[in-house]
């Protein structure tokens, strides 16, 4: 499909209808309140339209032209495929380089339970993270370690955030996800599916190169990453069954979140193959 087949009608503008429209799933409460959010770029749609419903596609002239099979696999899953201008393209984005392809999809979070699934192994549970480029990181790495499903619980910033989708490389699309505003109902959730609760503290008494942490992560294990600044709340804290550190070894003061986030999910993801569990 090139870009002019793609405007066999008058490209859209910023102030077109549809634009319009889609333009208010930038925001969390457009997002929440329509059930959809925004996939930008060619990687991401792709991976949007394999995993995902696709509602509409924008693209530009240019774009169609780059990835005439994008446009031909939008319109083959039933997407409508909605030719716009730069500008348009461009006011639907939230980046500085805009590539001219956007997708609308159906909101990827499922309920908590449905997340879990039967037997959990691996979980990871994003409590109180407030920027989007580190709950896409940790989703990602969640992803590449093999978890099972990523819980975002309490204060967590939306996973459909665009920066959020960029950071997880496509990985929102391929583990199951679940909001809940109630931090403790979805420790308690993991809990009764089975899951020890490991939160990620530096000040833990448990060491994660201990010997006595292997066993603690051989098990189905939750484990619980809190906000930037503060680490885990000391109430969701205490409510963990071990407080587990990453040792610093040299003189760096500490890890960021979603560094520290995929040695711990790697830790468990290494500790269940050494015990024959995975």
């Amino acid at each position: 499909m090139s870009g002019h087949a793609a405007q066999a009608e008058p490209p859209g503008t910023e102030r077109t209808p549809r634009v319009v429209a889609a333009r208010k799933l930038l925001r969390r409460t457009g997002r929440d309140r329509a059930g959809r959010f925004l996939v930008e770029g060619a990687q991401a749609v792709r991976e949007a339209l394999r995993h995902a419903r696709v509602h509409e596609l924008f693209v530009t002239d240019a774009a169609a032209d780059r990835h005439p099979d994008l446009v031909a696999a939008a319109r083959d899953a039933g997407a409508r495929v909605v030719p716009v201008t730069d500008r348009a393209a461009a006011s639907l984005s939230d980046t500085v380089t805009p590539q001219g392809l956007v997708a609308v999809c159906d909101l990827l979070d499922v309920a908590v339970a449905a997340a879990l699934g039967e037997r959990p192994a691996l979980v990871a549970v994003c409590a109180g993270i407030a920027d989007p480029g580190n709950a896409g990181t940790v989703i990602r790495v969640a992803d590449a370690a093999g978890a099972d499903a990523v819980l975002l619980a309490g204060d967590t910033v939306d996973p459909h955030n665009g920066k959020a989708v960029r950071a997880s490389t496509g990985s929102v699309f391929h583990l199951p996800l679940a909001r809940d505003r109630d931090a403790a109902a979805v420790l308690d959730a993991c809990r009764g599916a089975g899951l020890t609760l490991v939160a990620a503290d530096a000040r833990g008494e448990l060491d994660l190169h201990e010997p006595a942490a292997r066993p603690v992560l051989a098990a189905p294990v939750a484990w619980i990453f809190g906000g930037e600044a503060h680490g885990v709340q000391a109430d969701l804290a205490a409510r963990a069954d071990h407080r587990v550190r990453v040792p610093i070894h040299g003189r760096a003061e500490s890890l960021n979140l979603a560094t520290a986030a995929a040695v711990c999910l790697y830790a468990s993801a290494a500790a269940r193959r050494w015990s024959g569990e995975a």
